[in-house]
C-alpha cells in the first residue's frame, strides 16, 4: 500500500521517516506541544523513533495515518497531522495534529487539516471515502478549537471524564464534520 503524499500552497504532507526522529523529538519534547496530549514530553530520542514506528504500524495495519507537515520551500518538518483511527466500514475517522510553537498562528495547521479532510471526503486515501470526521479537544485548548471551527467542524458536546492521562481524568469536547456539510475554504 502506497503512502499518499498531499500538497498545499505552502506545505507537503508526507510519510514520517526514520530520519525524521530528531525533528519529531524536537516537537514532542516541547511541553507546550504536549500540554493537552496523553503523553509526557519526550526526554530521549528513542521515544521519537518509537512514535514514528507506531504511526508506520498503524498505517500498515490500515487503522490510521499520520503525515509529517513539511514546509514546501525547505522540506523542514514542523508538525504532524492525520487520522488517529479510521473505520472504512463506518466511513468515519478521528483527527489529530500538532505543530512546533514557533509556527503557531500562521495558518499551517488549518491548511494541513483542510487538505487531509478534502482527501478523506474525496476518497483519495486508502480508507476509502469517509462520511464523518471527529476531532476532540480538551476544554481550554482554544487554538485547537479554532482550527476545527475554521475547517468547518461543529461542536457536538462535552464528554465528561472521557480521557485519562497524566494521572487525571479529562473532559473532551467533541467536534464533528460531515462530508455533505464540508466546503473547502
Amino acid at each position: 500500500m502506497y503512502f499518499p503524499v498531499l500538497e498545499t500552497n505552502r506545505l507537503i504532507l508526507s510519510e514520517l521517516l526514520d530520519q525524521d526522529a530528531e525533528s519529531v523529538f524536537d516537537l514532542f519534547s516541547d511541553d507546550t506541544v504536549v500540554e493537552y496530549y496523553d503523553l509526557e514530553a519526550f526526554s530521549e530520542l528513542s521515544q521519537a523513533q518509537s512514535l514514528i514506528n507506531f504511526f508506520r504500524n498503524r498505517f500498515e495495519e490500515k487503522s490510521g495515518i499520520r503525515w509529517a507537515i513539511r514546509l514546501k520551500e525547505t522540506n523542514k518538518l514542523i508538525g504532524t497531522c492525520g487520522f488517529n483511527s479510521w473505520n472504512p466500514k463506518m466511513k468515519n475517522a478521528v483527527l489529530g495534529y500538532d505543530l512546533l510553537p514557533r509556527y503557531w498562528g500562521m495558518g499551517y495547521t488549518t491548511e494541513a487539516v483542510h487538505r487531509i479532510v478534502t482527501a478523506a471526503f474525496d476518497g483519495e486515501l486508502p480508507c476509502g471515502e469517509l462520511h464523518r470526521i471527529q476531532g476532540d479537544t480538551v476544554p481550554g485548548n482554544k487554538a485547537s478549537e479554532s482550527v476545527l471551527e475554521k475547517v468547518g467542524f461543529k461542536e457536538e458536546g462535552l464528554r465528561r471524564h472521557s480521557g485519562y492521562w497524566k494521572n487525571k481524568f479529562h473532559d473532551l469536547k467533541c467536534f464533528g464534520l460531515i462530508r455533505t456539510e464540508y466546503s473547502e475554504i
